[in-house]
């Protein structure tokens, strides 16, 4: 058909002109002189114009009219690209071009203000950029409310994250985590709290810990070093993952003092890196050659990060390794010391730092305070009391600064609302996918200390990877599991490993 073939065509472009948006992104991050950000956050503000110029040309619409004609003769992936050009259409149809450009541009702002003002440890510099932001996005919500079916603002924001996902919806699956998890950190701090993890705080310096990360990306299949490598490793204050098929970079952030830190940042990022990198390569360039949500993107990440990497067959393969890299540092640290002390269940303040039982709880804590923000419950002037608060409830944390409290996260400054649950939701799903490769896999995790690294990524390759948005969240859940989404099955293998552990 042609006039589909012409959107395909279309949507190409627009997508070649969105990632490199987001190569200007990566830049801001990694090497832009700090004189930049001004005429940097001119140049996404600019572009972003032309790209919703061009994605709410009436040209589009026009095809859009011919193809839904014939739609019958389309075969599945060209109804489902369909869909979502239609939807992605009258999204931004519905929205200014002057907002889109605002917005944009008082992203980049709010960002760089961020960073200051963590620095320095002063909320009051960042609060009115936020609020400047805030009150875009607002407006944002409002316009596609409808568009989108949404009842309420904030569930229009978690749609453009997690499709056909509603607050109420999260709230129900969080509870039932929130209620599991709560008592699950209080047994297993309490197991944990007299292990010796003094060596994690022996010095390991940073060229060294480049080649750890080096090292780690190639045991997982993320190419960084050879003539078809398709990413690269960059350090950055916050690390995050951008990119699109061929071009896939991740960030980390190392200390000295804290190898662990960055050792975890890596395996992180490299999950959602191999996610971008092994999307269904038929689909490059269609509005379902994506991942299916950033939900399901947090688990790819997750899984590597945790369900591989702080397990005791992982590190009976990796220790030895990582002896090797680091000369005596470790020479006297055992294999089940290691193991226990990658697994220390103890309440932190600051969320990337967050051990896997207590990670979601964090989460939780967010996604809460968005759900009051923007139903106008709370103000933005409140956040830092309320943050503390929640921080005292859940974990029995007292925050002492704002730069380790209500600072300490980029996705604020950046727009991101809504985003935060998918974080947790990854959990969620990563114990749907765990149960299901138990009964596909059983020997897996036992294979690990063999050095079978790739056996388990493949199978997250096949089942989720190639299918890339084909399926909502839900619907893939359902396809790959065949059950509903619920948090027994993390909850179940979070309570079996650290038993295991610490028995």
């Amino acid at each position: 058909m042609a006039a589909y073939e012409d959107m395909m065509s279309n949507f190409k472009e627009l997508t070649l002109l969105g990632t490199s948006a987001g190569v200007l992104y990566w830049d801001m991050e990694t090497h832009m002189p700090p004189r930049g950000v001004m005429m940097r956050s001119e140049q996404l503000g600019a572009l972003s114009k032309v790209i919703h110029r061009m994605a709410v040309d009436p040209a589009n619409g026009e095809l859009l009219d011919k193809v839904e004609k014939d739609k019958d003769t389309l075969d599945e992936v060209g109804k489902r690209n369909l869909y979502l050009m239609r939807k992605g259409y009258n999204e931004q149809t519905k929205l200014p071009e002057k907002l889109v450009g605002d917005l944009s541009q008082q992203q980049a702002v709010a960002t760089e203000i961020w960073k200051k003002a963590k620095a320095a440890n002063d909320w009051k510099m960042f609060q009115p950029e936020l609020q400047k932001l805030i009150d875009l996005s607002i407006n944002r919500a409002e316009l596609l409310k409808d568009i989108k079916g949404t009842s309420t603002i904030y569930d229009t924001m978690i749609d453009d994250f997690e499709p056909m996902m509603t607050a109420d919806e999260i709230s129900k699956v969080f509870a039932e985590l929130r209620d599991g998890l709560i008592p699950m950190t209080k047994k297993f701090a309490g197991l944990t709290s007299k292990v010796d993890t003094s060596f994690l705080s022996r010095e390991i310096p940073v060229d060294i810990q480049r080649l750890i990360a080096d090292d780690l990306c190639k045991i997982v299949g993320y190419d960084t070093a050879s003539e078809k490598a398709g990413g690269r490793i960059d350090e950055v204050e916050h690390p995050f993952t951008t990119g699109y098929y061929d071009d896939v970079r991740i960030t980390v952030k190392y200390h000295t003092n804290k190898f662990d830190s960055a050792l975890f940042a890596i395996l992180h990022e490299a999950g959602h890196a191999l996610y971008e990198q092994n999307l269904n390569q038929e689909w490059k360039y269609q509005p379902l050659g994506v991942a299916a949500s950033s939900g399901i993107h947090e688990s790819q990440s997750r899984f590597i990060e945790n369900m591989i990497g702080r397990t005791p067959e992982f590190w009976e393969f990796y220790l030895p390794r990582l002896k090797k890299l680091t000369g005596n540092a470790f020479s006297d640290v055992s294999l089940s010391n290691f193991g226990q002390a990658m697994n220390l269940v103890t309440p932190s303040k600051i969320r990337i730092e967050a051990d896997e039982v207590t990670y979601s709880l964090h989460i939780i804590i967010r996604f809460e305070i968005e759900r009051d923000l923007f139903s106008g419950k709370i103000q933005v002037s409140e956040l830092p009391e309320i943050w503390n608060q929640k921080y005292e409830e859940y974990l029995g944390l007292d925050i002492e600064s704002d730069t380790e409290g209500v600072l300490q996260d980029t996705h604020w400054g950046s727009g991101l609302y809504g985003y935060f649950p998918s974080y947790a939701l990854g959990n969620v799903f990563d114990g749907m996918w765990y149960d299901q490769m138990n009964k596909d896999m059983p020997n897996w995790i036992a294979n690990l200390a063999k050095g079978e690294i790739l056996e388990p990524i493949q199978w997250h390759v096949k089942n989720i990877h190639t299918r890339s948005n084909l399926n909502d969240p839900g619907d893939l859940t359902k396809l790959v599991t065949g059950k509903e989404l619920t948090a027994k099955p993390f909850l179940q293998y979070l309570d079996g490993k650290y038993s295991k552990l610490f028995s």
